[in-house]
C-alpha cells in the first residue's frame, strides 16, 4: 500500500506589531496570493489531502484555509517551531493515505530532508522558503511504518515557481 505526503512551510507573514506574539502572525498580501496558487497548484496536480495535520499558529491555519481544500485541518500545538522528531510523531499518529503537514522552519526543512532517499534538484529545497511544498510517496500501510529516508519525491515547488 502506499502513503502520500503533501509537506507545506506556511506562506510569508507579517512580521505584526510591536507587542504581537510569534504565534499570532498574519499572512501577508504576497503569502496570501501565494496559499492561493499553491492550492490551484495542489488542485492541478491532483495532491488533495484526506488528512490535514498543521499547527495552530495563526500563519499556518491561514495558509490551509487559503488552500481552498474541502478536508478540515486538525490543528497541532506541537507542530508550532517542532523540530523534525517532533513533526514524525505528529505524522506517524495519522490516518489519511495522503496526509498535508503544515509547519515551520527550521524543522521542516531538516524533516523534509530526512525523510526523503533523494532530495528534489531544487536550488531551495535545503533552506525550505515560506510556501515551499514537498510531494512524498512512502511504500508503507500505516503512517506508524514510517521510516527516515524512504520517501520517493514525487514533486517540490515554492511559490516563486508559480508566478
Amino acid at each position: 500500500m502506499t502513503r502520500h505526503l503533501i509537506l507545506m512551510r506556511h506562506a510569508k507573514s507579517d512580521w505584526g506589531s510591536a507587542g504581537q506574539r510569534d504565534h499570532d502572525r498574519p499572512l501577508n498580501a504576497r503569502g496570501r496570493a501565494s496559499a492561493k496558487a499553491l492550492g490551484r497548484w495542489l488542485q492541478a496536480r491532483g495532491a488533495i489531502p484526506d488528512e490535514v495535520l498543521c499547527s495552530s499558529a495563526r500563519r499556518t491555519q491561514e495558509t490551509c484555509a487559503l488552500l481552498g481544500l474541502a478536508t478540515a485541518p486538525t490543528l497541532f500545538k506541537s507542530l508550532y517551531l517542532a523540530e523534525a522528531h517532533e513533526m514524525l510523531a505528529v505524522l506517524q499518529g495519522a490516518t489519511g493515505k495522503a496526509v498535508l503537514l503544515l509547519a515551520h522552519n527550521p524543522g521542516i526543512a531538516e524533516f523534509a530532508g530526512d525523510i526523503v532517499t533523494i532530495p528534489p534538484e531544487h536550488e531551495r529545497f535545503s533552506d525550505y522558503p515560506t510556501g515551499a511544498t514537498l510531494l512524498a510517496r512512502f511504500d508503507i500501510a500505516d503512517w506508524r511504518d514510517l521510516m527516515p529516508g524512504t520517501g520517493q519525491v514525487e514533486d517540490f515547488v515554492v511559490p516563486r515557481d508559480l508566478t
